[in-house]
Parts: C-alpha cells; structure tokens; sequence
C-alpha cells in the first residue's frame, strides 16, 4: 500500500505526486496541514513518524521515507517501467543538474519556514519577503532560462521530448511563482515547457487546485 502524506501546496509533495502519476502508481492522499496556527506537520504523531516534521512522507509498504529527491529516486529505481531519467550518463546528469538548481538553489530559499523566519525573526513585512522570494526565482530562472534555451538537448519538455524529473521540479516551482505574482515575461522557454506540461492528465491530476485537500 502507497501513501504520500502531503500538502495541496507543498512543492515538494508536488513533485512527488506528478513522478507517481506520470509512473501510472496509485497511492493513497494523506493531508497534513501547514498552515501556521494548525500546523499539523508539528504534531506529536506526525513527528514519531517523520522526525524533520516536513511534507512529503511517503510510506510504500513497510518503508517510509521522507525528502522529496530521495523519494524520487526510488520511485525510478523501484519502478522503472516508465523511467523519468534518461538511458545515458550524460544525460541523467543533465536531467539532475537542472532538478538540483531547482530542488538545491531556489526552494529552499523560499519554502515556508524561512519566509516564517524572515518575517517572525527579521522583521520583513509582506512586500519584503515577496521581494526575497522574487529575487531567488529571478536568479534561478534566469540561468535555467539561458540554459535550456541554448541546448540542443531541450525539446518539448527540460530535456527532449518526454517528461523527466527535470519537469517534475520545474511545474510546481513556476506554480509557486506565478502564486506569489513574479513576472514570467522573461523566461519565455520556461513557460513554454510549462504550458507542454501542464496538458498532460499526470500534471493535470497532480495540481495544487485539484487535490483532497485544496480549500473550496
């Protein structure tokens, strides 16, 4: 039995969803609430079963594991069948240095509990902490925008013509940017890939505004 303990919102458990889905695996939905004042992911329950308190935590079987790269990682081990990192070295590597600039360079930057502690610690008001959060999208895009535009290696998705875990970070990245309103005019290829992405049922499917637990 599959179960992803998640976040409608959660970027992390977003990648986690489409990977499932683009994989044909179905799993249960588990909600854990973040937002502060229910802040269910500090729960006593939740912490005896993932110690960090972060979503995602995805249970398959009798093993549990936390930290959205390591669950994608095996999920292409565990079910290869549809693979979402390519045949070769080269561009497996291709594929994770893209997912990295995201999931290493940009995220954690901008996830919730440092936009908690910017604004509890530091002071920041809102037009503040959107100006963080501008800035690291910004950075990051503008190199991943040059990067994909000048490779021959880019084709209907990050890389080529089938989705990989390169585009399993990037949809809820850009998702996440356009939430808090920062421009996309230049990152024209970006956008193009979003729009590829964003056709197809397993992206559909794994949206913020269509899970369980997206507010009505």
């Amino acid at each position: 039995m599959r179960k992803l303990y998640g976040y409608f919102r959660s970027s992390a458990a977003y990648r986690v969803r489409i990977a499932l889905n683009l994989k044909g695996l179905e799993y249960e939905h588990a909600s854990i609430n973040l937002k502060p004042g229910v802040s269910e992911h500090q729960s006593d329950d939740y912490k005896a079963m993932n110690p960090q308190g972060r979503v995602p935590y995805f249970v398959d079987g009798e093993m549990g594991l936390s930290q959205s790269p390591a669950i994608l990682e095996y999920l292409e081990e565990a079910y290869d069948s549809v693979p979402l990192l390519p045949a070769d070295k080269e561009g497996r590597a291709r594929v994770r240095q893209i997912a990295s600039l995201i999931g290493c360079d940009i995220h954690p930057l901008n996830n919730l509990s440092v936009l908690m502690r910017i604004k509890g610690q530091l002071g920041a008001d809102e037009e503040a902490a959107n100006l963080w959060y501008h800035h690291w999208i910004i950075e990051g895009f503008t190199a991943l925008e040059k990067m994909l535009s000048e490779s021959e290696q880019t084709g209907k998705f990050c890389f080529g013509d089938t989705p990989t875990l390169a585009d399993v970070y990037l949809i809820p990245q850009i998702w996440n940017a356009r939430r808090f309103n920062t421009p996309l005019k230049a990152f024209p290829t970006l956008t193009r890939i979003e729009a590829a992405c964003n056709e197809l049922k397993a992206f559909i499917d794994a949206a913020p505004e269509n899970q369980p637990d997206t507010p009505k």
